[in-house]
């Protein structure tokens, strides 16, 4: 195209040195030569025809080598675009397989496990929670934990206190004898979405074994104590019942006048005494050998019956009221099923509520219009047998039926108002723990004090 310009330029600058650039195409009478004419224009118009097909062949070839580097471009745009593609698609499965292996292994968990946000919205539920709550994840995520689980024992000050400290909080939530929980809140490093996760154990069977196993070593640990003792009573009682019994063989024997019928009554006393001391020996060796590992069936009137005579044997008080004098009113229904228990232990709990009975008689002055009793009943009710024990003595106060039922050393709020002696923290403990029952008191002056004792038939 330069070139065709420099000639169409330089054409135009010649045209100056001619008189007339079109005399070659005259005859010299001035005539035109049409032939010459003619011919020129058409090897002009070849010319420029020739030229511009040049042209056009070269923009042809260059065209074709752009179309070929842009198909090149293109194969490479495609190849990359569909490597990239193979990376992402393989990249996302890596991805959704992941998800769900974690997934899996957080649905897979024992305990339960709840994710929150900033907000404390519900972020992650596991299968496990989905089953203690009964509430799937798609009606939980992104609500307040509070208004998806109000039964959860964790406050939000708590839960906000572990956002802004960022250091893991453990806790225990249980009630004795039904369930145990360790609850322990994680912070995460991520606070964008989820700000922390808790995972709530249900450690229940654990805490029973646990509790077995501490109790059949204290078990035991207590047998040993109660036959080493009931051993070491025995002896020097052994001793003075037969220096009494000789005594009192010598006392009869000889003539000491008046003297002799007091000396004689003091002498049955100690007598007395002796015998009711190897009966504790006795009931502390039957303690000591009284535990089994598992229950068995027994009727609970005869149990009961036992109870009393053992207790005949054990509480009298020389100065004032014997167990045996106390009227005792037998109220068993029939017929009665037999329930699973530790007979031995019933025992003891009747024997120990016999002693507390016996004790509140002896602090109040009878009368023959006024006399002791106590009132033995049991029944069946649906699936429990009811035990009921009331007596007329001495009233409970409010601040002693609270602590009656509990040991000693776990009194700390308040002084303490019911006597060590007093308490029945261990037969509570048989009751509600051996035998998964429930055990209450009420007294007041008129109805006088009702022992009231639950326990399942199965």
């Amino acid at each position: 195209m330069k070139k065709l310009l420099a000639l169409i330029a330089l054409a135009s600058l010649s045209m100056s040195a001619y008189a007339d650039i079109f005399a070659v195409f005259r005859e010299a009478d001035g005539s035109t030569k049409w032939q010459y004419v003619a011919n020129t224009t058409a090897s002009v118009l070849i010319i420029s025809l020739v030229i511009a097909l040049i042209f056009l062949i070269r923009a042809h070839l260059r065209s074709m080598r752009a179309n070929r580097a842009l198909t090149d471009i293109k194969a490479t745009l495609e190849d990359r675009v569909a490597n990239r593609t193979a990376v992402l698609q393989a990249t996302t499965e890596q991805l959704v397989e992941r998800e769900a292996y974690i997934a899996s292994i957080v649905n897979s968990m024992p305990v339960m496990l709840i994710g929150l946000n900033q907000q404390l919205h519900i972020t992650q539920w596991n299968k496990k929670a989905e089953e203690i709550t009964g509430r799937p994840i798609k009606d939980v995520v992104g609500k307040n934990l509070w208004e998806a689980y109000a039964a959860i024992t964790l406050t939000q000050e708590q839960v906000k206190s572990v956002l802004e400290s960022g250091e893991t909080l453990t806790l225990k939530h249980a009630q004795r004898g039904q369930y145990s929980f360790d609850i322990t809140l994680y912070p995460l490093d991520n606070h964008a979405d989820t700000g922390l996760v808790i995972l709530i154990s249900d450690v229940t069977k654990q805490v029973n074994a646990e509790n077995k196993v501490a109790e059949r070593d204290k078990v035991s640990a207590m047998g040993e104590l109660a036959s080493a003792m009931a051993y070491d009573i025995s002896l020097p009682m052994q001793t003075i019942l037969s220096r009494v019994t000789r005594a009192r063989q010598e006392l009869e024997a000889a003539d000491l006048g008046e003297v002799k019928e007091f000396l004689l009554q003091e002498v049955e006393t100690v007598r007395l005494s002796a015998h009711q001391a190897t009966a504790i020996a006795q009931n502390l060796l039957d303690l000591a050998g009284s535990h089994r590992d598992s229950k068995q069936l027994a009727d609970v009137p005869p149990i009961m019956d036992r109870s009393i005579a053992l207790a005949t044997d054990l509480f009298t008080d020389a100065d004032s009221l014997a167990f045996k004098h106390i009227n005792i009113r037998r109220n068993y229904a029939s017929p009665l099923p037999q329930i699973p228990c530790f007979p031995a232990e019933l025992e003891q709990v009747f024997v120990r509520l016999m002693r507390n009975s016996f004790y509140a008689l002896n602090a109040k002055t009878w009368d023959d219009n006024n006399k002791p009793w106590i009132n033995i009943e049991i029944g069946e009710f649906y699936d429990s047998l009811w035990i009921k024990i009331e007596h007329n003595g001495k009233c409970l106060s409010p601040s002693e039926q609270l602590d009656i039922f509990q040991p000693f050393f776990a009194i700390t709020n308040h002084e303490s108002t019911c006597p060590v002696e007093q308490r029945l923290s261990y037969s509570y403990f048989i009751i509600t723990d051996h035998h998964r029952g429930q055990m209450a008191v009420t007294s007041d002056e008129q109805y006088g004090t009702c022992f009231n004792i639950q326990l399942a038939l199965s």
